[in-house]
């Protein structure tokens, strides 16, 4: 009669790679449409909307979004991708610069106001000046000048101007109009 003997299984060294318990997804819902993310949960939104997602609208603008051009809409509130870690997100809704236009290819109204105005210039900072522009024309239907100086984006072209001009167009109803 063979007696089996117990064996034990040593410890892994210190520098093994020991694999992770399946994660749980993250739900995300991005410009209308649902998404799980089981990746790390500390991955800004800006690198999975650009790496994971292909949506290359929303601009990488310094470690910290300090330009603005890394702005998108979190349930219709601007908020910096590059500041916002995946897990604080779970269900919320996020939209980018991608899905403003609507599904006929009617463009926002900011959007169409930019285009009159021709506040675009090298259109790096555009979608998030896009962002900010319909936060603020949400909290405030008549922005002032005071008001647009707020924003915390940056444009190296020049056009603060004509983006300012362009939010008065949307805040006075003519965005599209001569």
């Amino acid at each position: 009669m063979v007696l089996l003997q117990a064996r034990t299984v040593p410890a892994p060294p210190d520098n093994a790679i020991v694999p992770e318990k399946a994660r749980e997804g993250i739900d995300l819902d991005i410009n209308g449409e649902r998404f799980t993310h089981t990746g790390d949960p500390q991955m800004p939104l800006l690198w999975y909307l650009r790496d994971v997602l292909q949506l290359t609208g929303t601009k990488y603008s310094g470690e910290h979004g300090e330009a603005g051009a890394d702005l998108v809409l979190l349930d219709g509130k601007a908020a910096s991708a590059i500041n916002t870690p995946v897990e604080k997100i779970n269900g919320r809704a996020i939209t980018t610069v991608e899905g403003l236009a609507a599904d006929d290819g009617t463009l926002h109204p900011v959007q169409q106001a930019f285009i009159d105005e021709d506040a675009i210039g090298c259109g790096y900072c555009t979608p998030g000046w896009l962002m900010a522009s319909i936060d603020l024309l949400r909290r405030k239907k008549n922005p002032t000048d005071d008001d647009i100086d707020t924003l915390p984006n940056l444009c190296r072209c020049g056009c603060q101007t004509r983006v300012r001009r362009a939010i008065k167009r949307v805040a006075a109803g003519k965005a599209g109009q001569p």
